[in-house]
């Protein structure tokens, strides 16, 4: 199931990206620039990119911003005092803070171009995919005062939007990153997870299976400053494996099949949804069971409690149902139709 991809030194990175972008024009821009559509499409890469095609840009620089309003930086400390009080059991720990992308230039003599670089810096995590700073920013009521405005009048082309207005515009709040997987059943039917009524985002919810990648599977608990550029460049690597390692895992804990049974992941794009501006990474994978099979491993999925029903549905069932994800998957699902697209033209 794995596209075939031309080869990245017949033509310049940036052309080559455009040209992924570009696939489906039309549906493209009014998919990233509708700001009626509960999601914007940050990234699309609709013929799939392998892991040697994106690479990780991670430092402190990608951080959040606190915000230079007193009474709202405050607000942070003051809403998760208040959870705190309502839920002892809350925890911490580190999640990836997704800060925009860019395209790398072509390295010379490299046969291993990356297409794609993420900028990644650190945020933390509070019970399910709530970070303090998620909890106090993102999910404040009062989460648009975290928001950047563009200037009055401001025209915000395509590429501004992808590269440099939407980090500018998220760079108060913590924008934790998650991530999605679009798994494709031998039958051709595609798994949704129905999210449980005990889950504090979205509950009764359709969501892809998907999660987060984790700093600490990559060994990271903390910046290190004065680090050398081999140490980085191995950080940086070690942080882009993750991003695909840990969508396998996902699918894993959360459906129950076996990892043998998945296809090497493709990543397809970041989609972000509008309400509390949160971002996830997507991945189309295929799997060699059938539907009937996949139902029968969610029985035992380690992670099943996550959810309360699985479905592998057709795409015309799955359009239906979308209307039902949150903000973040319907874009996932806006990026796997482009990839659909894609792969007619090809």
């Amino acid at each position: 199931m794995v596209h075939d991809l031309p080869d990245p030194k017949s033509s310049s990175v940036t052309s080559y990206v455009e040209q992924m972008a570009a696939t489906v024009p039309s549906q493209a821009e009014t998919a990233i620039a509708d700001t009626a559509l509960p999601y914007k499409l940050l990234l699309s890469c609709p013929l799939g990119l392998s892991p040697s095609q994106v690479s990780v840009d991670f430092d402190e620089s990608y951080d959040r911003i606190p915000h230079p309003d007193t009474d709202s930086e405050n607000s942070i400390s003051e809403i998760w005092d208040a959870r705190i009080q309502k839920n002892a059991s809350l925890f911490n720990g580190k999640k990836f803070r997704y800060a925009g992308c860019s395209l790398p230039n072509e390295r010379n003599g490299s046969t291993n171009i990356s297409l794609v670089a993420l900028h990644l810096g650190l945020t933390d995590y509070r019970t399910y995919c709530l970070s303090r700073t998620f909890v106090g920013t993102n999910l404040n009521p009062l989460w648009e005062r975290f928001l950047v405005p563009s200037e009055e009048g401001e025209a915000v082309s395509l590429t501004n939007l992808l590269l440099q207005y939407d980090p500018v515009r998220c760079q108060h709040t913590s924008s934790p990153l998650g991530n999605g997987a679009v798994v494709e059943t031998s039958d051709k039917r595609i798994v949704i997870l129905r999210r449980s009524n005990n889950v504090g985002e979205f509950p009764g919810h359709f969501v892809f299976p998907g999660g987060h990648p984790e700093p600490e599977e990559a060994g990271i608990t903390s910046h290190q400053n004065g680090k050398s550029l081999t140490e980085s460049e191995l950080i940086n690597r070690k942080v882009s494996e993750e991003m695909f390692e840990s969508i396998i895992r996902e699918v894993v804990e959360e459906i129950g099949v076996p990892a043998s049974a998945l296809s090497n992941p493709l990543f397809i794009g970041i989609s972000r949804r509008e309400l509390n501006v949160r971002p996830a990474a997507f991945f189309f994978m295929s799997c060699c069971l059938s539907a009937e099979e996949i139902q029968q491993c969610y029985s035992t999925a380690q992670d099943g409690f996550e959810s309360t029903q699985l479905h592998a549905v057709t795409l015309i069932e799955l359009e239906k149902l979308a209307t039902k994800m949150p903000g973040c998957h319907l874009g996932g699902f806006a990026l796997y139709k482009l990839m659909l697209e894609a792969r007619k033209e090809t």
